[in-house]
């Protein structure tokens, strides 16, 4: 019985579930690493270009991605009710949801260029992001309908075969990148537009790959997940519009305060945004394990959700945030004891600038130590929220945290009371408290 489920089994399945995905996160981090270090071996302007067209592709991914993440607690919550029919459905419409979504946003992409420019871009970088971006484009609908059948994979615990896909996606993307960005066996020599294919083509592979296994694996043959799939089901795809925009929107209020904090820090100076940018990508790593143990919380709780079990719910939500709590505190210990060595790992010491980085990098690497345990408990507030299909309340909590607090505050830290870099990153540090507190006193209400 769930009601007796001992704490030790219950964060052994946490771990079983969650340590697949925290790897998938962090592959799918070395997806955007190797497009940056092979575009940074290419040519500066077309680094800048990709890694302009990139981030702006996944800011537009972020918010059509709440549907692919909200069929993971509703599949989950249907499995712990025992109703395979529900499963199917709600997994159909999110994949016609994010379908609809990547079609409607592509306009976006193939007039970047201007785009680009009104908001004061380099002409030249602005050119070669429209290239890029007019390619990854098309990109969308199948890197969507990747995330969503990776949430129906995941909430039916195949979480090993996400963690594979993902794995392969990043070898092949290296070896596309490699023979289209430099024209290297035969291929032509494409450049930004290279990059762009690559990305392309493994998210049309990967999504080929997850739908043969998703549609021809014996034990998953009994969802029928592609049987009349050109039927709609209006009734499931209204349940996951409702729980997918405010995840999709929670996503964009986050990933926006920290594009917003790199424009101020741009305006410190480059030497400053070079070290932030430094520090973030470190931040992001230990970031990704949080985001694994999340997901495996909301898998967790969703399929208490829906076996009625309140209390085996709440103890699943107590051992995943410990365990988060662990990750947190082994991060807080690694980012003050090494910052030195960790910042140097992306510097060339030899160049001149090279000295100031460190040392602006060490300073901001001790303060995002400051938020690992409030960065690590917001992610997973909105994680457990998630799987009791709460996100409405949250959407607004996390928007009110992030812009009406932390980005406010950075920038009076920063600016006014000339902190600089430091104040910026303290900014940070107080909209993400105030995120998590508020987050988890809103999930500890409902369950409780």
């Amino acid at each position: 019985m769930t009601q007796q489920m001992s704490t030790s089994t219950h964060a052994r399945e946490t771990l079983v579930l969650g340590l697949p995905l925290i790897g998938s996160s962090l592959a799918q981090m070395a997806l955007h690493v190797t497009d940056t270090v092979i575009m940074g071996w290419y040519g500066v302007v077309s680094l800048a270009a990709v890694v302009l067209g990139a981030s702006s592709f996944f800011i537009v991914y972020v918010v059509g991605a709440g549907f692919a993440k909200a069929v993971m607690p509703m599949v989950a919550a249907a499995l712990g009710r025992g109703d395979e029919t529900q499963v199917r459905r709600d997994t159909r419409m999110g994949l016609w949801l994010s379908a609809a979504y990547g079609v409607l946003v592509l306009p976006i992409f193939w007039w970047s260029g201007p785009i680009l420019l009104a908001l004061g871009q380099n002409p030249e970088v602005s050119a070669i992001a429209q290239d890029y971006m007019r390619v990854a484009g098309f990109g969308m609908v199948p890197a969507l309908a990747v995330t969503v059948l990776q949430s129906y994979l995941a909430a039916l615990h195949r979480t090993q075969m996400v963690l594979w896909v993902t794995l392969a996606a990043v070898g092949l993307n290296i070896v596309v990148n490699w023979a289209l960005v430099f024209g290297n066996w035969g291929f032509p020599e494409m450049g930004a537009q290279g990059s762009a294919v690559a990305t392309v083509l493994v998210q049309i592979l990967s999504l080929v790959v997850l739908v043969l296994y998703a549609g021809l694996v014996p034990d998953l043959k009994r969802f029928h997940l592609f049987q009349r799939f050109w039927r709609p089901d209006w009734h499931a795809m209204g349940q996951v519009w409702r729980l997918g925009v405010p995840i999709g929107l929670t996503g964009l209020a986050e990933g926006g305060m920290f594009q917003a904090s790199a424009l101020m820090m741009g305006w410190i100076g480059t030497v400053q945004l070079a070290a932030h940018g430094i520090a973030l990508e470190v931040t992001a790593l230990t970031f990704m394990m949080h985001v694994g143990i999340s997901s495996a919380a909301t898998i967790r709780v969703a399929r208490f959700e829906g076996q009625g079990d309140r209390r085996a719910l709440r103890r699943a939500a107590r051992v995943a945030l410990v365990i988060s709590f662990g990750v947190a505190v082994a991060s807080v210990i690694l980012f003050l004891s090494v910052p030195g060595p960790i910042v140097a790992l992306f510097l060339d010491l030899k160049k001149p600038e090279s000295a100031e980085i460190l040392a602006i990098g060490v300073v901001l690497l001790a303060v995002s130590a400051l938020f690992q345990l409030a960065d690590g408990m917001q992610v997973m507030a909105l994680g457990l929220l998630r799987g009791v299909q709460d996100t409405k309340v949250p959407m607004g909590l996390a928007a009110v945290s992030y812009w009406l607090i932390g980005i406010p505050c950075s920038y009076v830290l920063a600016f006014p009371l000339g902190f600089g870099g430091v104040g910026l990153w303290l900014g940070l540090v107080v909209g993400l408290v105030c995120a998590a507190a508020s987050l988890m006193w809103r999930f500890w209400r409902l369950v409780r």
